[in-house]
């Protein structure tokens, strides 16, 4: 099978390197959490002084809602500049367009001077830069204030506590110490520890523990070992470390895995909808907001493309089509036609280079993606979405469920006009199974590794590729 180039991978090419967490507990992070928002409040501040001559008590509000919207901060300390300056930019266009539609609506905004709106929207961001290049700066001395780093034991030798181990050691500001591995396997049997000693076996893990005066203990054990885990458990209640279970589930494609709680019983997500609670608001709030504005733009072109369809061959100016949307529900689908048939039955022939059925204005619209902009209407019934795995035809559905496994994975998020797949060369024609999973493979990839940042880049990549993509028939 085909799969999905690794360096192409949504994280690696939008997160690239993965920020590292410094964790709740750590003092850097704290501050980290609000050097942001108080950049902001800050940079208001003294753009009212200097604008407004004072802080007025609509200026608190905003101060308020700025803080709320900005706090906590995103971990930054450990990411190159340029990630930094990016990530900082993308925050403040999406904080500052929501400050600003919310007050034009409410007419809230008559409250501040023109000079102080632009002033701030510029100061702001740069402010938060000044204050995140200075934590950076301070960062170390910070680190030594909290006393020695606390020392720690990976308990297991495998995967996932190899990846532990190389954050712990790739993170100079975890205040975290890594002193060894401990497991009971034979040398031989043993992954490459990255440098790090082989303290032990398991049945010397408590007396390891207090001679080397380990305050942390991960355990990063197989998940069928629940009598060993129990049995190590109870052999360390005779020490103060702290212990965290790392599960092993490295062996199971996550689709967005995280940790919750169900009726108060932990819980691990193994395949779930990235677009929950604010997420979802997020997700949501961002396809309208660029709906309306790309429907404002391009109406004289969609009303062109429709005279020159009504007028280029007969039939319907728009094309519908059943698709699957979220949960595999069926959704109607809008498209300008480009064929001179409109096929939606339970056999249905892919569109080909040289199609015979394909209009000679349709091939224009294809190859150029105009035929898909009526979907933006689908965007604002809630259908679809801006970026997402693209709708397939009802009858290729069912045929690619039960040749591809996890296909229908894709369909727990809406449908998309583009999508990772798309911008990464299989947009078009499908005509082989090792495609198909291709596509397959970026569309799951989209689902683990979904940010706001990596649809407004799928967005920009879009419009570059449009224009000069063939592939489509």
């Amino acid at each position: 099978m085909l799969k999905a180039n690794p360096g192409l991978s949504a994280a690696t090419q939008i997160r690239r390197p993965e920020p590292l967490s410094l964790g709740k507990d750590n003092l850097l992070s704290r501050i980290e959490a609000i050097v942001g928002p108080a950049a902001l409040v800050g940079s208001l501040w003294a753009v009212a002084y200097y604008f407004d001559e004072g802080i007025s008590p609509p200026h608190l509000i905003l101060s308020v809602i700025a803080f709320a919207l900005a706090f906590p901060s995103s971990a930054r300390l450990q990411t190159s500049r340029t990630e930094l300056v990016l990530d900082i930019t993308l925050n403040w266009m999406l904080i500052a367009g929501l400050l600003v539609l919310t007050g034009w609506g409410t007419g809230y905004l008559r409250e501040f001077s023109i000079e102080f709106v632009s002033a701030w929207l510029w100061v702001a961001p740069l402010t938060e830069l000044l204050g995140c290049f200075a934590l950076r700066s301070a960062a170390p001395y910070l680190v030594q204030l909290q006393g020695p780093p606390r020392r720690a034991i990976i308990v297991g030798i495998n995967e996932q506590g190899l990846a532990l181990a190389g954050k712990i050691n790739h993170s100079p500001l975890n205040h975290i110490e890594l002193a060894g591995f401990v497991d009971s396997r034979e040398n031989q049997r043993i992954e490459s520890t990255q440098d790090c000693p082989v303290l032990g076996k398991l049945d010397q893990l408590a007396d390891l523990v207090k001679t080397n005066r380990v305050q942390l203990i991960y355990l990063s054990l197989p998940m069928a070992s629940q009598p060993r885990i129990l049995q190590i458990l109870d052999e360390l209640k005779d020490t103060t470390a702290s212990i965290y279970f790392v599960p092993d589930m490295f062996v199971t494609d996550l689709v967005q895995g995280r940790p919750g709680s169900v009726c108060g019983m932990p819980v691990i997500a193994v395949c779930d909808t990235p677009f929950t609670g604010s997420n979802g608001i997020v997700k949501r709030t961002s396809d309208i907001v660029l709906s309306i504005l790309i429907l404002a733009l391009i109406l004289p072109i969609l009303c062109i493309i429709a005279i020159a369809v009504k007028c280029g061959s007969p039939g319907p100016i728009i094309f519908k089509q059943r698709r699957y949307g979220l949960d595999g529900e069926e959704i109607m689908v809008y498209k300008f036609r480009s064929m001179t048939v409109t096929e939606d039955g339970n056999s249905i022939q892919q569109a080909t280079k040289n199609d015979a059925r394909i209009t000679p204005l349709g091939a224009f619209l294809r190859r150029t993606s105009l035929d898909e902009l009526p979907q933006f209407v689908n965007v604002l019934q809630g259908r679809m979405s801006i970026v997402g795995p693209r709708p397939h035809a009802v009858a290729h559905n069912e045929m690619y469920r039960k040749l591809i496994k996890g296909y229908m994975v894709r369909h727990k998020v809406k449908p998309g006009i583009t999508g990772w797949a798309q911008v990464n060369g299989f947009r078009g024609e499908t005509e082989t199974l090792e495609k198909m999973q291709g596509r397959i493979d970026f569309d799951l990839d989209y689902l683990r590794n979904w940010s706001l940042r990596l649809d407004l880049h799928i967005i920009a990549k879009t419009i570059r590729l449009v224009l000069k993509d063939q592939q489509a028939y």
